[in-house]
């Protein structure tokens, strides 16, 4: 059996070849691949910069303008239980990277405790997180700041420092996260955000599957621009409280 003949290289691939043997042109090659290297990089970085910039101005102004509704949550959580005002939790991040999250506390002191006595009502059919309308460890005030996400504003501290951006996938639980496939897990290919695609289109009512396709979706085409829309639309999408638990 003879062997297979060897495949024929098209001239123009030849004359590649044969012109890479000058000096010149090969360090006219090498310089035209690493020019492009480096220019890749700059578009990157550039986007990173940007974005971190958005950040720190974004969530540094929110939390200047909003320390009177800083304050006037904190004083009706102080006041209708007489327990602590924030509730840090932890969630994780991009590549998994665990971080404290903060929040107002919108439920009883001892609702975590209380957390196994209630996963069986889970709405949300894929069991991977947990959402419940009628939470009964979730207190009078807490109802009222959930309705339009103030329980969510001390994340913009969470900006401020680099755990989260402006934009992005949404922190979940460890617990979540121990039950996430591969495919779910793209969701943690960048830093999380304080809104994000399904937090605008019906937020809660969106089971599990469908915000990580809306979420591998942002992550395949962000850009600058995208955030500012998101943003945009976020603020109608929370004042109108739709989708809200």
């Amino acid at each position: 059996m003879k062997p297979a003949a060897a495949p024929k290289l098209s001239p123009e691939i030849l004359d590649h070849f044969a012109a890479l043997e000058s000096p010149w042109r090969r360090w006219r090659q090498q310089f035209y691949l690493g020019w492009k290297r480096l220019t890749w990089r700059w578009l990157i970085g550039g986007a990173h910069l940007t974005k971190r910039t958005l950040d720190i101005v974004g969530s540094g102004t929110a939390l200047f303008v909003l320390t009177p509704l800083f304050l006037a949550i904190a004083l009706l959580i102080k006041l209708e239980d007489r327990g602590p005002i924030l509730f840090p939790q932890i969630r994780v991040g991009r590549h998994g990277r665990i971080f404290r999250m903060w929040k107002f506390r919108s439920m009883r002191v001892d609702a975590e405790k209380q957390l196994q006595a209630v996963l069986a009502q889970n709405q949300h059919a894929t069991g991977v997180t947990f959402k419940l309308k009628q939470d009964p460890r979730i207190t009078r005030v807490g109802h009222r700041i959930r309705r339009f996400s103030f329980d969510e504003l001390p994340q913009f501290y969470n900006v401020l420092i680099g755990d989260m951006s402006l934009v992005g996938p949404r922190p979940p639980v460890p617990r979540e996260v121990a039950l996430y496939t591969l495919a779910d897990r793209r969701r943690l290919a960048i830093k999380p955000g304080i809104t994000c695609i399904w937090q605008i289109s019906g937020r809660a009512e969106i089971d599990f599957p469908g915000q990580v396709q809306l979420d591998v979706r942002f992550i395949e085409s962000r850009s600058f621009w995208q955030d500012i829309k998101i943003l945009c639309k976020t603020v109608p999408a929370v004042l109108s409280g739709t989708g809200a638990y």
